[in-house]
């Protein structure tokens, strides 16, 4: 195969049809080398040229959880591996699940080019990957955990799939609080801030509900949504 051309475009590596869509992995050239982007039926959901949105959501959530011994969490969302390579990097975290739902995106980092970002992660004993949608399964398990990190859409109010919606409604997050212990925490990543969503966490009983801005290159910064399960 060709090496990328700084002046090509992304090029497609894999693309697959799955019981949600098409999910698609894309390369292309950056300035520091090759960048990795996942698409979703056609919708552009991350890629590897900046994990800081995704260093912050699980630093958000483990600051919560201060004085808290062995917390365990539940990353929705396997992605392009941020998120889980900087919880295994917290020595913290007793526990670390993720629910993916896509088995591409699971293969990727098993064997293929998004291995380098979570290798060592996937390696780690405190880790588990399993292959569920996380809507049901928050529904279905009677797993709980100290913290839910969530970052399976562009946020509460851009999802990929019409299912994802409920995630983020009344029902949706009256399941994330029944899988939270006790003074646990949601932390949900989006790509613009909402109100309304804070106001239907609020609603939900969640309480200390706040919002983080991780600051972007252009446009609207992100943002990392927290609350906290009363104890």
């Amino acid at each position: 195969m060709e090496p990328l051309s700084p002046t090509t475009g992304p090029r497609t590596l894999d693309r697959r049809e799955g019981p949600y869509g098409e999910v698609v992995l894309r390369e292309r050239r950056g300035p520091d080398g090759e960048i990795h982007e996942i698409i979703a039926n056609g919708c552009f959901l991350m890629d590897t040229s900046d994990g800081r949105s995704e260093r912050l959501l699980m630093d958000a959530a483990r600051t919560a959880l201060a004085g808290r011994p062995d917390p365990s969490v539940l990353i929705g969302g396997l992605g392009v591996g941020f998120s889980l390579a900087h919880a295994a990097a917290e020595p913290g975290w007793s526990r670390i699940t993720v629910a993916e739902r896509e088995r591409a995106v699971i293969d990727w980092h098993t064997a293929g080019p998004l291995r380098r970002i979570s290798a060592a992660a996937l390696a780690d004993p405190r880790t588990t990957v399993l292959h569920t949608d996380l809507v049901a399964y928050l529904r279905d398990t009677s797993d709980t955990y100290d913290a839910l990190c969530l970052d399976i859409d562009n946020g509460p109010d851009w999802t990929v799939t019409e299912d994802n919606g409920g995630l983020y409604a009344p029902d949706g997050l009256a399941a994330c609080a029944r899988r939270l212990n006790p003074g646990g925490v949601l932390a949900v990543w989006s790509a613009q801030p909402s109100r309304n969503f804070e106001q239907t966490l609020r609603n939900a009983g969640f309480s200390g509900v706040r919002t983080e801005e991780v600051a972007v290159a252009r446009g609207v910064p992100d943002v990392v949504h927290l609350a906290i399960r009363p104890a």
